[in-house]
């Protein structure tokens, strides 16, 4: 396989959904809409999934809609014990460090957040960079120009040479209508958008050895 980069989403990619840490950002977010905002909670859910569906991400349809400070926003979301969530994850180390590819972090999370996972994880120096939220601004994935702009930003113009790990269906399907080779994380089976899918991040060796080919 001839690559040139490859792509990780962030949560519930490179740390399993399982450990509870993503349920806990949802609930802060729950909290925001009801506290900064005076939403009651009875209309939250439907909010949320609708600013999901049309918008990509609940804090671009606040955005939108309520001209949110956006850092505050994520300074909020964000304000977890990660020590609770996450630990050095050395064998995970090992096998990024293995991959003869330049390898980016492609995430709606912003670079703050990012950087303290990546160091709790002890994975921060396994990158070449990082596409956040910010970046990306007015954009996020699913968007198209979210994925355009990871590549400019990774200097990587052909989306052919290009591999992208996320645990949602929903945001690979656009890179895999661009062209990248595109693998689910989370999950087993099969969709018309994923060439491979994994349940776990350590299981990506096993599952894609081309990338060491």
């Amino acid at each position: 396989m001839k690559l040139h980069t490859i792509f990780f989403d962030l949560d519930s990619t490179l740390y399993p959904e399982s450990n509870g840490m993503w349920q806990q950002i949802r609930q802060r977010i729950d909290l925001y809409m009801h506290e900064r905002l005076g939403l009651s909670c009875e209309a939250i859910p439907e909010l949320r999934h609708d600013y999901f569906i049309n918008y990509g991400t609940t804090l671009r349809g606040l955005q939108a809609n309520f001209r949110i400070d956006q850092q505050d926003y994520l300074d909020f979301v964000h304000d977890l014990p990660l020590d609770v969530y996450l630990k050095p994850e050395h064998q995970l180390r090992q096998m990024l460090l293995s991959i003869p590819y330049q390898r980016w972090i492609f995430t709606n999370s912003d670079l703050d957040h990012t950087i303290r996972v990546l160091n709790k994880m002890e994975i921060q120096d396994c990158f070449d960079g990082i596409v956040d939220v910010w970046s990306l601004e007015p954009y996020c994935k699913p968007q198209r120009e979210a994925y355009q702009r990871a590549l400019e930003l990774a200097g990587a113009p052909d989306p052919q040479a290009c591999a992208f790990l996320d645990d949602s269906i929903r945001n690979l399907t656009p890179a895999h209508e661009a062209g990248f080779f595109t693998i689910l994380v989370g999950q087993n089976g099969s969709h018309p958008a994923v060439e491979r899918a994994i349940e776990d991040i350590h299981d990506l060796r096993e599952a894609v050895p081309e990338f060491w080919e």
